[in-house]
């Protein structure tokens, strides 16, 4: 099985554009898949030349977009060569999020960090700025396209190793019997789509293991949204684990089980402060509810940042683009336990990079 696990994991990282090359002298390895142990200062990559960066947001609006932006802007302030620092918001419209990284080519911003949520559509302008001489970086999700030749680099999580994590994690909960629920994000996002692969490779093992639905179940990483979905869900039938690729929508998932008067059951997720804490009040009344997390990786954009500003100053950057996340959180396990913070806010990140008194003051 480990054999077939390596050659999904190739495909199904090609489908989201992460395509090996050694092309460019910068970076001796490009898309290369590595682990959190091996990431790097930015201090090293600042180099001399005066630079402008940019961060391209296809959509603002929650809480994991502003930790990201305030990790941008956190880790580009350690270098003095960075003169100026800009961010845009598509809202949504990929239009727009196209409009505003034209404007910024416009301008001659040497370095540019997008988040793509419109992926392919962003392709041709994301070529066009990287042909003009800019240092660009799409992030979290793939725009299509060949790193190296289309942009810089690609930098984002390993989603199919996220999914075989929550799966095996889910599986050994429920002593490898049971219907489980996947909770995804937008319609159609390679994300949690690679994400459910990895799920299902994990269970299938496993002839009594059950994935409702064939795809991932859209959510739109909103909780509103995540607690009708799995409201619906409740009303169709038993629920004996949820996996969700984002914490603060596991949050409404959660509602949704309490105001249906089910049972809390073993929970696989991202983190979120407010998903700890929620643990730690329900844990009693619910024996069955343990709780696994991964990081939110809303420092992913840091790295991106660190790979476009050494690829502008020139300097090889030899940190991997694609992140197998550890688990940070398992309630099964001594010294692990989910960690809830009661002086920050619900939707605080705590494997962000920014620290308590950070946090606290962006969700002030």
């Amino acid at each position: 099985m480990k054999s077939n696990i390596g050659k999904f994991r190739i495909s199904c990282l090609t489908m989201i554009g992460v395509l090996a090359t050694t092309s460019a002298a910068w970076s001796a390895d490009l898309g290369r898949t590595g682990t959190v142990d091996e990431l790097l200062s930015i201090e090293q990559f600042c180099g001399t030349k005066p630079i402008r960066v940019a961060l391209v947001d296809g959509f603002g609006g929650n809480s994991w977009r502003r930790t990201a932006r305030a990790e941008f802007e956190d880790e580009a302030s350690k270098c003095d060569t960075i003169t100026e620092t800009f961010y845009v918001d598509g809202q949504g419209n990929p239009q727009k999020t196209i409009s505003d990284l034209q404007g910024l080519v416009a301008q001659g911003v040497e370095v540019i960090v997008v988040l793509p949520d419109a992926g392919p559509a962003m392709l041709p302008t994301i070529r066009q700025a990287f042909a003009a001489g800019i240092s660009v970086v799409p992030y979290a999700a793939s725009p299509g396209g060949e790193p190296g030749k289309d942009y810089v680099e690609f930098v984002a999580s390993d989603a199919f190793h996220d999914g075989l994590t929550w799966g095996a994690w889910i599986a050994e909960q429920l002593d490898h019997k049971g219907r489980v629920a996947f909770l995804g994000g937008t319609p159609g996002n390679l994300q949690s789509k690679t994400e459910y692969e990895g799920i299902k490779e994990a269970l299938s093992q496993y002839p009594e293991m059950e994935i409702i639905g064939d795809r991932a179940l859209d959510t739109n990483w909103d909780p509103a949204e995540t607690q009708k979905v799995v409201a619906g869900l409740l009303a169709q039938g038993e629920i004996d684990g949820i996996i969700s690729d984002y914490g603060g929508g596991s949050v409404g998932g959660l509602r949704a089980f309490v105001a249906a008067q089910k049972p809390l059951v073993p929970w696989a997720a991202q983190d979120v402060n407010e998903l700890a804490c929620l643990w730690y009040e329900n844990k009693a009344a619910n024996p069955d509810f343990q709780l696994m997390t991964v990081s939110s990786r809303t420092w992913l954009v840091r790295l991106a940042l660190r790979k476009a500003v050494a690829h502008a100053q020139g300097i090889e950057n030899p940190e991997p683009s694609i992140i197998e996340m550890p688990i940070i959180e398992d309630s099964t396990v001594t010294g692990m336990e989910p960690k809830c913070e009661p002086s920050l806010p619900a939707d605080a990140m705590l494997s962000s990079g920014l620290g308590i008194e950070k946090l606290a003051e962006l969700f002030k």
